[in-house]
Parts: C-alpha cells; structure tokens; sequence
C-alpha cells in the first residue's frame, strides 16, 4: 500500500472537490439572481427582485447539490427547466435577446446538463 504525505493528500483533495464542484451551477445561480437585481434597478419591478432572488437562490441549492452527489440533480433541473419555460415565451413574444434569450439559452444548457446526469 502505497502512502502519501499530508500535502500531497490534501492537494488531491483539493484536486477533486475543484473537479466535482458545479461551477456552472453556481454561475447560472449569479446570472439569475443578478437579472432580478437588474430587473428592479431598471425597471423598479419587485417581482423581478424577488423571483430573481428566490430562483437565484433555488440554483445555488441546486448546484450545491449536485456538487455533494451527482443523483442530486433534481432540484437544479426543475429549476432550470422552469426558467426555460418561462424565458422561451418572453423570448418567443418580444424577440428580444435581452435578457429573455440570454436567460433561455442559459437555462437551455443547464437543462441539458442535468438532463444527462438523469440520463446517466
């Protein structure tokens, strides 16, 4: 059996939670609750701030999930697949690219992304 120093152990350590840590997770967390900042600075609209807020952080819950175990997928797709939904319909009635197309392309490829974990 083969024995590694401290250091050594705790680079490796540090090696896989940097590989199994959902960054792409928690940056589609930033952007979703950064647009409802946006939203609210802009527009002054409160409901933006707040779903911004609570699916911003519905997300990050969702990528702090996935990182624990990879059958934690769940919640960060139902998460996504909302903000899809709900994204492609702004984005299909106004054709604007911001933020509805941004935010539908993002959430397209989280969709995707969690999708393959269910798959797997």
């Amino acid at each position: 059996e083969v024995s590694y120093s401290a250091p050594a152990q705790q680079l490796y350590l540090t090696f896989v939670i940097i590989i199994i840590m959902d960054y792409l997770g928690y940056l589609y967390a930033l952007l979703i609750a950064g647009g409802g900042i946006m939203g609210y600075i802009k527009a002054g609209s409160v409901m933006s701030l707040a779903m911004g807020m609570l699916f911003g952080t519905l997300a990050g819950l969702g990528a702090y999930r996935a990182s624990i175990s990879s059958e934690q997928y769940v919640l960060g797709l139902i998460v996504s697949l909302a903000m899809f939904a709900r994204f492609a319909q702004s984005f299909y009635q106004t054709g604007k690219v911001m933020p509805a197309g941004l935010v539908m392309v993002c959430s397209l490829v989280m969709v995707l992304r969690y999708g393959a974990r269910a798959v797997m």
